[in-house]
């Protein structure tokens, strides 16, 4: 059911977690880009930057949800993203964050429009990511998701 996500899940200690069945991100690369999004500061932990991404629904594969989510947020056409890997990020048990891998189908940035989530969306060159002031579950993963990106010319 769409939407059936949205909702937090308490970990072992108490902790807070968005999203019922877990969450997902996007890391879309294109050429030696990564589209980042400066997070609207409402929302949790807000005013950092990250991937595009939310709470999977309960009938949602980790692709199927990030690429929902980052269409929401960025406005993308889904149909020029090539999903290629799920990693898991972040686990505690019965909550998990996962990010996939992805790059644009033909190499190049895609046009973005920001929703209401978000300050701002960039193509971000990847040796300038940590520049920003990263969403602090994305920063400890940074180089994992670094190591599975793809060469460019």
């Amino acid at each position: 059911m769409l939407g059936d996500g949205n909702g937090w899940v308490i970990g072992p200690h108490g902790e807070k977690y968005w999203g019922k069945f877990g969450a997902a991100g996007l890391f879309l690369q294109a050429g030696d880009a990564i589209l980042m999004q400066h997070r609207a500061a409402w929302t949790a932990q807000g005013d950092t930057w990250g991937i595009p991404g939310g709470a999977r629904d309960s009938h949602e594969t980790a692709s199927e949800a990030a690429l929902r989510e980052t269409v929401e947020e960025c406005g993308i056409d889904p149909d020029r993203v090539r999903p290629l890997e799920e990693v898991i990020t972040f686990e505690v048990p019965g909550w998990a964050y996962t990010t996939v891998i992805a790059r644009t189908d033909d190499g190049a940035q895609l046009p973005v429009t920001a929703n209401e989530e978000s300050e701002e969306l960039r193509w971000v060159p990847l040796g300038a990511l940590r520049e920003l002031p990263l969403h602090p579950g994305f920063a400890a993963a940074l180089d994992r998701l670094i190591g599975h990106t793809e060469p460019h010319d």
